[in-house]
């Protein structure tokens, strides 16, 4: 390349001199020939391909933007901190006066990008171990070396003026420590963190290096105050959630130190909290986390001299205890006889809270005898209710109540519900056809009434069955009365269609038969005529059996019948007194079951013989 000089005419000169001609003029405040160079600068050979030129161009283009009050310029020509060391210091200097100016200036709103800009700039020129040549700029423009006292003694001055200002804006604008410019500021003093192109109105830096530097910095209850802002509820801080994943170390540090503190206050129950939300977010317990969760469960909830003792606060501390400490044996061992002791004491007054007392005593230590014992009298009392068909019995499950009896054989009260049991169990599965599992409950229903049930064969099940449909055929108390004669009359139905002996039989058929009368009867008072004649149609009692139900039918025919004329159907009305009259000639001669007959009708009384099809 060719080099000559920079003035005259026509002379050509290298990007080198050409940037040290720009930087002269800049230093000597001669900006109006600075700013002409870096064009010639940039028309000739465009932006410099050598880094360190190019670095030294961006930081004079930043400087003039600066001085033009162009900051977004200035912000985004800024190089990163490790390559401040390639631009002249004094450009340096000049660009980090007008930013921190810049922010001094109350009449104005000032931006991240200024403030990053600020901080990066001058924690490069007061860096402890003077990279940044600072203190190099300043002897030569005093023209003596500048004495260490005086160098620090400055240098500390200057950090705690930018300090404050920092400080104080971020008092005006509502920043708390994570979001802090100062915290930022601290932080780039000790390593390069902050970007000013990539500064954002949420904070210079990124939250976790934020709140990392709380926490070397000792300002550990400044990051649980900002961050218990953020996230007002500690409860549900932890570590796997998108919300806590970047400040769960600093804040689970923060935590556990503080929880050390209280522990010191005797503060039992908070210390705990504070180890718990602590291994929420990761940490979990050393060996001087767990003596101290050892030292708080033995306190908490206990006051001095036996007076302040609070039972609640101490099951919570003791369930933190046990969560931290899941394989300490004496913690296990305390809270267990914690909730038996509280379960006991509320047993009567409160059932519910006394059982989740036994309950929980029994999944913190299984084999507890008298958690299980409280248990077994909570079960025992269900039961009674249960027989006495009082509210509350609902409760209870097959499996508890057999445990119950596998640990206490004499328990009269859960052989019986289980007989119960197992007896409503079969009438509901042959109810519905299925006579196999049916058969199989009866067994059940022999086992726990002290007969056994092994070596029963299908038909002695079978007329057990029979009895236990009957049974519950006999008190069926639905609220609906048509609902209540119609499950009757299907249990019935059931056990009719079993094959028990004939005496057996025969009584199941009588009810039967008087069970489907007085279905009869009661739709012919209650519902319509075609709902008794559905019934007649399910052939559960065929016609001469019972005058009184012929008669129900006859008459519930002809009711349709005459509705059917009404209805202008007379084809209708013609088949219903048809079937009428089929019904009323097929009376038998004998007394009737149930009651006195009524006479028969004559044929054709009243009607014409269609001569329709029979009914069967």
């Amino acid at each position: 390349m060719r080099v000559l000089d920079t003035g005259g005419a026509g002379r050509t000169a290298s990007v080198r001199d050409l940037l040290a001609e720009a930087e002269r003029a800049f230093l000597r405040a001669e900006f109006h020939v600075a700013h002409p160079v870096l064009r010639r600068l940039q028309a000739e050979y465009g932006a410099p391909e050598d880094y360190d030129e190019a670095v030294r161009y961006d930081v004079l283009w930043a400087a003039l933007a600066a001085r033009a009050g162009n900051w977004p310029e200035a912000v985004r020509r800024c190089p990163d901190t490790d390559d401040l060391a390639m631009a002249d210091t004094g450009v340096v200097h000049a660009l980090a006066v007008h930013a921190l100016r810049r922010l001094s200036d109350e009449g104005r709103s000032a931006d991240a990008g200024t403030a990053a800009l600020a901080i990066v700039l001058w924690a490069y020129l007061l860096d402890e171990d003077g990279t940044g040549g600072f203190r190099g700029l300043l002897t030569a423009r005093r023209g003596t070396p500048v004495p260490d006292k005086d160098w620090d003694q400055a240098r500390d001055h200057l950090h705690g003026r930018i300090t404050d200002l920092l400080h104080a804006l971020d008092v005006r604008a509502g920043r708390d420590a994570l979001g802090a410019w100062r915290t930022a500021w601290d932080a780039e003093r000790l390593f390069p963190v902050v970007v000013p192109a990539e500064a954002g109105p949420d904070g210079l830096i990124p939250l976790k290096d934020a709140a990392r530097h709380l926490i070397r910095g000792g300002r550990r209850v400044e990051l649980l105050d900002a961050y218990t802002t953020r996230h007002p509820d500690p409860a549900t801080w932890t570590e796997d959630t998108p919300d806590h994943r970047a400040c769960a170390g600093p804040v689970a540090e923060a935590m556990t130190e503080r929880g050390r503190d209280r522990m010191l206050a005797r503060e039992w129950s908070e210390a705990l909290a504070d180890f718990s939300t602590a291994a929420r977010l990761g940490r979990r317990p050393g060996a001087r986390e767990a003596a101290a969760i050892l030292h708080a469960a033995k306190n908490v909830g206990r006051g001095r001299a036996g007076r302040g003792y609070s039972p609640i606060t101490r099951i919570q501390g003791l369930e933190i205890a046990h969560a931290l400490l899941p394989q300490d044996t004496s913690v296990a061992a305390e809270l267990t006889a914690e909730l038996v002791r509280q379960g006991q004491k509320v047993l009567r007054s409160d059932p519910e809270q006394s059982r989740k007392r036994f309950a929980r005593a029994l999944v913190v230590t299984p084999r507890d005898q008298d958690a299980r014992s409280g248990l077994d009298d909570h079960l025992k009392e269900d039961l009674r209710l249960s027989l006495a068909g009082a509210p509350g019995g609902g409760r209870l499950r097959v499996g508890q109540v057999q445990s119950l009896l596998d640990r206490d054989p004499e328990c009269d009260a859960a052989r019986r519900w289980l007989r119960e049991h197992f007896a409503g169990q079969a009438v509901t599965e042959a109810s519905g056809g299925r006579f196999a599992p049916a058969r199989a409950a009866v067994r059940k229903v022999l086992e726990y009434d002290g007969a056994g049930g092994a070596g029963y064969g299908d038909m002695l099940l079978d007329h057990v069955l029979v009895d236990l449909l009957v049974r519950a055929a006999g008190r069926t108390d639905a609220e609906d009365k048509r609902a209540g004669l119609e499950r009757r009359v299907d249990l019935l139905c059931v056990a009719d269609g079993l094959s028990v002996p004939a005496a057996h039989g025969s009584r199941v058929r009588e009810a039967l038969d008087e069970a489907v009368l007085h279905l009869a009867e009661h739709l012919e008072a209650t519902a319509t005529p075609s709902d008794v004649i559905e019934l007649f149609l399910q052939d559960r009692m065929r016609t001469g059996v019972s005058a009184r139900f012929d008669q129900t039918v006859e008459t519930a025919y002809l009711n349709r019948a005459r509705a059917h004329e009404r209805a202008g159907d007379p084809g209708g009305a013609q088949r219903d007194r048809a079937c009428a009259a089929r019904i009323g000639a097929g009376l038998p001669e004998q007394s009737p079951l149930f009651g006195p007959s009524p006479r028969p009708r004559p044929r054709g009384a009243g009607h014409d013989d269609t001569g329709q099809e029979a009914l069967f």
